[in-house]
């Protein structure tokens, strides 16, 4: 059993019922944690991880839909659990568990899944300091398609008084807040003409020169981006063989931004590209733009407040915010309602997310006296929002103006 670093002293009876109930699911929640590491699943796949989460759960007192949302998701790896202490808010722990192929848990999910099962573990130990509705949702295929953007499109956030979970991260400090690019990819079809190369190549009408002069305009464009826009493309399908023009021919694109209006814009820059090379080259173009995007992140001022707090009260170092560099799925989350997603240090080397030395790191004691920390920050918010009306309505005031900003 580990206990967790910080002030000896904490002010509120129910905080030092939480850091002993955290103390108490520690090696559980890192058991865990390891077991997810030695048995990586990627996204949609996640039927072991997830059942060993949902088991867990149900062996502490929640009631656990699982699958859950498998209708809307098509897999069967989501759930949600709950907690209910009767009338009062809700509030979300979302937990992710999805691995990347061939690195495994190189972004961290194994721990700061398990980290949000813990916090979870922990208030369900004290239920009776809180009224309302706990919610323990597993939110799978975070690198892949993200649970959370359908969720958030069907609603499950929406009357949530905080959604919240802590990322894994590196190096010396921790943010109160991930800020995120949003994000949108869709797949450009190019439709030509076979004929032959060299007997006669004015016959076709060549679907690959489509698809490079596509990617040509984009980069031609590129001097007139905003500075926060990013652009890159794959070619997915290119032809058979030189000898024959080729007919048919597949991108992948993808593109990032810091707010809607700029990602709209970038948007209507990348049709007319995708339609210009297909007149250019007489060919048909199909955008295939049916895949949700990730959205920014509506940042509240008065919940990074609060996790600054709790950051110092454990004695752990709190750098600003950074730009964002990534997307994720809980941008879209977000939007619906008050939500944060911390980013927590797990080792103080500077390890880049998406690589195996971030993976092993997740192994370490450090990592484990972090997870517990983590958890304690995750639960203890619950408990503020569940508590202090005055809270809720801050954080609901100023997500409400936030998201008007975000949309004007």
């Amino acid at each position: 059993m580990h206990s967790i670093n910080g002030d000896d002293h904490l002010d509120n009876a129910k905080n030092i019922l939480l850091k002993s109930a955290v103390e108490k699911f520690s090696d559980k929640a890192k058991a865990l944690s390891d077991d997810l590491f030695a048995h990586p699943e990627t996204g949609e796949k996640e039927l072991r991880s997830s059942q060993k989460i949902v088991e867990l759960l149900r062996e502490h007192g929640f009631e656990v839909e699982y699958p859950f949302y498998e209708e809307v998701l098509g897999y069967p790896t989501a759930f949600r659990a709950v907690i209910d202490c009767g009338e009062g808010p809700s509030a979300a722990i979302l937990v992710e568990y999805d691995a990347l192929p061939g690195i495994g848990h190189a972004c961290g999910h194994n721990l700061h899944g398990s980290m949000s099962v813990l916090a979870g573990l922990a208030l369900a130990e004290i239920k009776d300091s809180f009224k309302g509705k706990l919610y323990v949702i597993g939110t799978p295929a975070e690198e892949l398609v993200g649970a959370k953007v359908h969720m958030a499109a069907g609603g499950i956030f929406d009357d949530m008084a905080l959604v919240m979970m802590i990322h894994t991260s590196s190096g010396i400090g921790s943010q109160p807040q991930m800020d995120l690019f949003n994000y949108r990819s869709y797949n450009i079809e190019y439709f030509g003409k076979q004929a032959h190369s060299a007997a006669a190549p004015w016959m076709g009408r060549n679907a690959l020169s489509a698809a490079r002069k596509f990617m040509d305009l984009v980069d031609a464009r590129r001097e007139c981006f905003h500075p926060d826009m990013r652009c890159s493309s794959v070619i997915l399908s290119g032809g058979t063989v030189p000898n024959i023009v080729t007919p048919y021919a597949k991108l992948m694109t993808e593109f990032r931004s810091c707010s809607m209006g700029s990602l709209k814009e970038i948007d209507s820059a990348v049709r007319k590209c995708a339609e210009a090379a297909a007149m250019a080259l007489d060919c048909e173009v199909k955008i295939d733009d049916s895949a949700l995007d990730f959205f920014d992140m509506v940042r509240v001022n008065r919940l990074e407040e609060a996790v600054c707090e709790l950051f110092g009260e454990l004695g752990e170092p709190v750098l600003e915010v950074a730009p964002p560099i990534a997307s994720s799925d809980m941008g879209n989350v977000s939007y619906r309602c008050p939500a944060i997603q911390p980013l927590l240090s797990i080792v103080d080397e500077p390890y880049p997310l998406h690589t195996t030395e971030l993976a092993d790191a997740t192994t370490t004691p450090k990592a484990q006296k972090a997870m517990e920390k983590g958890a304690y920050i995750i639960a203890s918010l619950m408990l503020r929002t569940f508590n202090d009306a005055q809270f809720r309505s801050e954080i609901y005031t100023q997500f409400q103006k936030a998201v008007a900003a975000k949309n004007g």
